[in-house]
């Protein structure tokens, strides 16, 4: 029995069925070229994140730890030169270090119900499997490849926009929890599972599936996504080996949507798997700013704000910044103390702007967020709930500035809901290309952008996409 927010339902659901059929059929040749143009962006996005992330202490320490334990060397240890562990330990480092820096893609929904719009940080769980287990069971081509990491995509995103929003309501970080399926069908996809095999892989995923938000502002936010690839790799071997787990763990009333999220919205089901694809309909955003996607058009109007009429820092008397609960809720820190928390700051994330007019890999850092400059600025900015904010719904993200000048004058901004990087307002391939260089800068040179460029546009082409790793690798 599924539920839905209206109350109980007496349908009888097959989604894990339509799922593996979905995944047992799946081919490149099948997927549409506007779902391949925007997967071949993903992926892209996606390897300039692994680089920014492999310099973090969270996947240091993770890669460490990986080392450690040793195994079988099935895949590069990330920012490890030539090392390879198990690749179930590979995806751990390889996932966290994606999700490190919250500068990855977010999945869109259409759906006012959706109380925060976006849901699930799509690409980086069934893009690791698929670097993962390209490794393993190399030579795998590139249209393979992207086969599998589209599938995930897919499946992930389906789980998602159909589960009731309670899970996230509840607490449960979705890029953690639901991201295990992306990560498991992207592996199942290599591995050729089918039949009982697969749909035990799906009932070991539901079990394995994991994160809660109150980990947020900490190393451990970014460890659900390299679990949530570790534990998809996971599902997916073992049940190649035999092991057994329930076949139908999506739906009924102890499957995964009931248990974590209440249920599922009925009249959604009939989308299906691949009839259309989520990578493209709705689509996906691309991050400008390595902060929660919530914050990012009023990081925008601060930033139209402040070069509009070139304020500067010590200009500033006061800035009072007016949203709804769907912005304040989970950007829940009122002063950052280092850069973790200031992923999920809005006094951080404004007073950034203002004095370095940008907010990327050089501002988020430990000895930036807690410099005597930041920190007096963060204590100049004050968030307040705004009833008629409020009182407009939450199907797009709204926020006011008002910013106070010591002159007296006071300027203000509305933020712009149709928001940068979004499937209305994308980012072109250039500007792509140029995120791309921010995160690897100081850790890899020119030549090797440009490897990574060349890598992730013609990725299709590849006659082994493990060269993907390849091209990532530092240490």
């Amino acid at each position: 029995m599924a539920t839905t927010e209206a109350g109980p339902s007496q349908e009888t659901t097959h989604i894990t069925e339509d799922a593996a059929c979905f995944v047992e059929a799946v081919r490149f040749e099948d997927i549409p070229a506007e779902a391949v143009r925007i997967a071949r962006r993903c992926v892209l996005d996606g390897l300039g994140l692994f680089v920014a992330g492999s310099a973090e202490p969270s996947a240091g320490i993770l890669a460490d730890d990986a080392l450690d334990q040793g195994g079988r060397g099935d895949a590069l240890v990330l920012g490890r030169g030539g090392a390879r562990v198990p690749a179930p330990l590979a995806a751990r480092v390889l996932g966290t270090a994606g999700h490190a820096h919250d500068w990855d893609d977010t999945q869109v929904s259409r759906d006012p119900r959706h109380v925060y719009g976006l849901l699930t940080h799509p690409t980086i769980p069934p893009l690791t499997a698929s670097l993962t287990m390209a490794q393993k069971l190399a030579p795998v081509s590139g249209r393979d490849f992207l086969a599998a990491f589209i599938a995930g995509v897919e499946v992930e995103s389906k789980i998602s926009e159909w589960m009731l929003t309670d899970h996230y309501r509840k607490g449960f970080h979705s890029s953690g929890t639901v991201g295990t399926f992306g990560a498991m069908t992207a592996a199942a996809v290599l591995l050729g599972l089918k039949g009982e095999k697969l749909r035990h892989a799906f009932g070991m995923a539901a079990s394995f599936a994991a994160g809660i938000r109150c980990n947020f502002g900490t190393m451990t936010k970014p460890l659900h996504v390299g679990r949530a690839s570790e534990n998809g790799v996971t599902a997916a071997l073992l049940a190649a080996r035999g092991f057994t787990a329930d076949p139908e763990a999506l739906d009924g009333p102890w499957g995964f949507m009931q248990v974590t999220g209440g249920g599922h919205y009925p009249e959604k089901l009939g989308q299906g798997f691949g009839r259309t694809w989520s990578i493209a309909d709705p689509g996906v955003s691309i991050k400008p700013y390595p902060s929660g996607i919530v914050t990012h058009q009023s990081m925008d109007a601060m930033l139209k704000l402040v070069t509009g009429n070139d304020v500067k820092p010590e200009d500033v008397e006061r800035i009072d910044f007016y949203a709804g609960s769907n912005i304040l809720n989970p950007i829940r820190y009122p002063v950052a103390q280092n850069h973790l928390q200031a992923k999920f700051s809005m006094a951080a994330l404004l007073a950034m702007i203002v004095i370095a007019r940008r907010a990327g890999r050089a501002e988020f850092t430990d000895g930036f967020i807690r410099s005597p400059a930041m920190q007096d600025m963060q204590g100049r900015i004050a968030c307040t709930l705004d009833p008629e904010i409020e009182a407009k719904g939450m199907d797009v993200i709204r926020s006011r500035i008002e910013l106070t000048l010591k002159s007296g004058e006071t300027l203000i901004q509305e933020a712009d809901p149709r928001y940068r990087g979004g499937p209305d307002n994308p980012l072109t391939d250039k500007e792509l290309e140029a995120k791309a260089a921010a995160c690897v800068a100081g850790i890899l040179d020119q030549g090797r952008l440009e490897a990574v460029i060349r890598a992730a546009w013609g990725v299709e082409e590849l006659e082994d996409a493990g060269e993907l790793a390849r091209v990532i690798q530092t240490g």
